[in-house]
């Protein structure tokens, strides 16, 4: 067999730099910049840190329910992941999305590439006290590969023939042919391990983790707190508690860093940065990488949307860099892809800026005339982009009505049912590609030349063939048009000074807290 090494596997190698896109910082300053910054002081010895400390943190969106297995929204993967619930393998966001051990210290791949055997960590226990031992590994994967599972992930696991165990500590997995993702997978929501026998539905409020956080308090629309697990087998958290405080408002969320009622705003809307400028003794800003695509989804089961000539024309109706400069920051995309990944490919010359066609695509569409069309849109989300779409699609023919909805009802009418016109919503979850190979994901899009390149890549031999196939895959969903993406977001993180190793990329999908630190 190969050995893999943990650190290293599925190693990254291309990422492109935020500058080589186009898009915009943060409001500039008067001295030039934007007063971010892409590091953060080193974390001081713990004589100097409070580890009996307590870090108030601000999210936007609060999970439905603490129910891993079943409940959507990366809202629960935010709170959840690294911090209460770990599977085999993890990722590292701050070292370009490395995969690196979690419950497994390392992993063996099979020459043909078909078989993984995984060793895993001593003395892991559950946060009641039980051991986690291989056959809880076993049973958690069983549970997403059965039939008719309820798994959210379960389609990510379809290439899993088995799961066995040799021992208490190894585990095997057995598969139906290569998968290029198997180990980002696993690092995901389908490869957390529960306890074996564990009753899913009773863990919409509640959790039973191997972290080295618990949830220790929930009251729900307010705050979440996670409180640190004494009994965890690796090196102690520094702070004793984190509490998540879910404000929506952007301008309420500001007040409350500046007023002291949290230490780190995440997701700060960018226009309302210059607050902390002038106060670099008081507050720090850091300038992260994201996944978060904002995403105008087109459901194609709508004739009028079925219609290629349409999409096109309301892809070339948008005019990006207007829309980048009223959100306060963002890089266009062209596609479904961030420059992180490795089969990223700039494709912003598709559908570039062009009313004038737009207007031509629409009349031979037969829309001359003009048309009406509703957009579905989460309540969290600005104002100011919303009127951006409207006029912009307005100067072409097309009357744009904002339905404003709570992002519960979202997932239930857009995501769940797919009763929707067009939809904006921020696609956060990383290298989400194969949603565009689903059919019965809501977008409702069905190409089969992109599903067939999908399964290419998924059994692809070597890491570059699988990201030509991926290339090529993303230049035909982008071609077709299922969504227009209209920028990509960059994440601006307010910290409190005195705060040390707060997560800095792609915190609305995974925010690690085992670093986490406060000063005396």
């Amino acid at each position: 067999m190969r050995r893999v090494r943990p650190i290293a596997v599925v190693a990254l190698a291309l990422v492109v730099a935020v500058s080589s896109a186009c898009g915009t910082g943060g409001e500039v300053g008067p001295d030039g910049t934007d007063g971010s910054q892409s590091t953060q002081s080193a974390t001081p010895p713990d004589d100097q840190l409070n580890l009996n400390g307590t870090v108030n943190v601000r999210f936007a969106l609060e999970p439905a329910s603490l129910n891993t297995f079943t409940t959507a929204g990366v809202a629960l993967d935010q709170v959840l992941l690294d911090n209460v619930y770990q599977g085999l393998v993890a990722v590292d966001t701050n070292a370009k999305d490395q995969l690196v051990p979690s419950l497994a210290t390392s992993w063996e791949q099979s020459s043909d590439g078909l078989t993984y055997t995984f060793r895993l960590v001593q003395n892991a226990k559950f946060h009641d006290g039980s051991p986690l031992t291989s056959a809880d590994v076993v049973w958690s994967l069983q549970q997403v590969i059965a039939p008719g599972s309820k798994s959210l992930r379960a389609q990510d696991f379809k290439s899993v023939a088995d799961v066995s165990a040799a021992d208490p500590a190894t585990v095997t997995i057995r598969l139906k042919q290569r998968d290029t993702t198997l180990l980002w997978n696993l690092a995901h929501r389908g490869g957390i391990v529960y306890k074996s026998g564990t009753d899913f539905a009773t863990l919409d409020g509640a959790e039973n983790g191997s972290g080295p956080f618990r949830v220790t308090q929930w009251n729900r629309g307010s705050t979440l707190t996670l409180s640190r697990w004494d009994d965890y087998r690796g090196p102690a958290p520094k702070v004793a508690k984190v509490v998540f405080h879910y404000i929506i408002e952007p301008n309420t969320a500001n007040n409350a860093e500046l007023t002291g009622q949290i230490d780190i705003l995440t997701a700060s809307d960018p226009t309302l940065l210059q607050a902390f400028r002038g106060q670099e003794d008081k507050f720090s800003v850091l300038r992260g990488t994201s996944t978060d695509e904002y995403t105008l989804a087109f459901n194609e089961a709508n004739p009028v949307l079925a219609n290629p000539d349409v999409r096109h024309a309301i892809r070339q109706a948008l005019d990006k860099d207007a829309i980048i400069k009223t959100f306060g920051a963002g890089i266009r995309i062209g596609g479904p892809v961030p420059p992180q990944d490795p089969w990223y490919e700039d494709l912003t010359s598709l559908d570039q800026y062009n009313p004038e066609n737009a207007r031509k695509l629409l009349a031979a569409a037969g829309y001359g005339n003009g048309l009406q069309l509703t957009v579905e849109y989460p309540n969290h989300y600005i104002p100011a982009l919303s009127d951006i779409l409207v006029s912009n699609l307005k100067d072409v023919g097309i009357t744009l009505n904002v339905r404003v909805v709570e992002f519960q009802t979202w997932l239930s009418k857009v995501y769940k049912n797919h009763d929707y016109e067009l939809s904006v919503v921020i696609h956060a979850e990383a290298r989400d590609i194969g949603n565009y190979a689903r059919p019965e994901y809501y977008f409702g899009y069905d190409n089969k030349q992109v599903q067939q390149l999908y399964r290419d890549a998924l059994t692809a031999e070597t890491e570059d063939a699988r990201n030509d196939l991926l290339r090529k895959m993303t230049r035909q969903i982008a071609e077709d048009a299922p969504c227009d993406w209209l920028f990509l977001v960059e994440l601006n993180t307010v910290v409190r000074k005195g705060i040390y190793g707060v997560p800095q990329h792609e915190t609305n999908n995974r925010f690690p807290l085992s670093k986490l630190a406060v000063a005396k």
